[in-house]
């Protein structure tokens, strides 16, 4: 991320640089403790309070760190980066004054791909499809070697009922990060609501072992299995399931394990009329 609007160097940018660097390692705490401390001296710095989001964010603190990306945007930073950061910070509230920051980054940078794929994602999650895949296939034209950018190419194709050619996309994506599970599940969803069955357990089962925590993915990879007639990589993902499932689960496991124990096509009708299409739906929804 860029740290300034202009080009006066000082203490506040040796900050920011060490803020970068301790978060690069993975030390969000100390870089917030450290941006902390040159608050009060510069309380309306773009890059300090945007950095400062960043930081709350990656700590969990959510609210917090929607206070900051606001405050970031109020200060009207010039830089397409703090604009395009903090537009995505408050985007998952639902800001309205997320539009207006992730166009300004979008046309002042035209050939930032970050500042296009974040304005394009916005607009593929407000429906507004045509735009959507404009900046999305911009952003690609500049960086198609970013596994996030043909990601969210994939995501707006998908939500605008372009399935195929989401698929073509989430496959480019995972072809460039095979470890991202989470787009994996997607794809196999994908997949599954494109007729190919088998591939789509497939994608689904392997998504469901990289993420054991993920209740959904392995209630999908359940019923995809046995609706294969894979028996004990159904039951191995509703073993998982059930290790973390909480009490308002209860029912959907049940459910599952019913339509498991009722055969194959019961799975494969469970899963593509109930429980496939409204997980997919909501993940494409969800903000980067």
């Amino acid at each position: 991320m860029s740290t300034r609007d202009d080009h006066e160097e000082g203490p506040l940018d040796e900050a920011l640089r060490q803020a970068a660097t301790l978060g690069d390692e993975g030390r969000w705490d100390e870089a917030r403790d450290l941006l902390l401390d040159r608050l009060e001296e510069h309380p309306e710095d773009p890059a300090l309070l945007c950095w400062l989001g960043v930081a709350s964010r990656e700590l969990g603190s959510d609210g917090e760190a929607y206070e900051f990306f606001r405050r970031t945007l109020a200060v009207e930073p010039q830089d397409p980066f703090l604009l395009a950061t903090a537009g995505n910070g408050v985007a998952v509230y639902d800001d309205p004054d997320a539009e207006s920051a992730l166009r300004l980054a979008a046309v002042t940078a035209p050939d930032l791909p970050f500042a296009r794929v974040s304005y394009g994602a916005y607009l593929a999650r407000e429906g507004l499809f045509e735009g959507a895949v404009r900046e999305l296939e911009a952003a690609r034209d500049l960086a198609g070697d970013e596994p996030s950018i043909r990601g969210e190419l994939a995501i707006a194709y998908l939500l605008s009922g372009r399935s195929e050619d989401g698929i073509g996309e989430l496959e480019e994506a995972l072809s460039l990060d095979s470890q991202d599970a989470w787009l994996r599940g997607l794809y196999g969803m994908a997949l599954l609501e494109a007729g190919r069955s088998e591939e789509a357990a497939e994608a689904l089962h392997r998504s469901a072992v990289e993420r054991p925590a993920d209740l959904e993915a392995q209630l999908l990879s359940a019923l995809a299995s046995a609706g294969e007639g894979w028996e004990e990589e159904a039951w191995n993902a509703l073993a998982r399931a059930e290790l973390g499932a909480e009490e308002m689960d209860a029912a959907l496991l049940q459910e599952v394990e019913e339509v498991i124990g009722a055969g194959p096509e019961e799975a494969r009708e469970f899963l593509a009329s109930q429980l496939a299409p409204t997980v997919l739906r909501e993940r494409l929804l969800q903000r980067p």
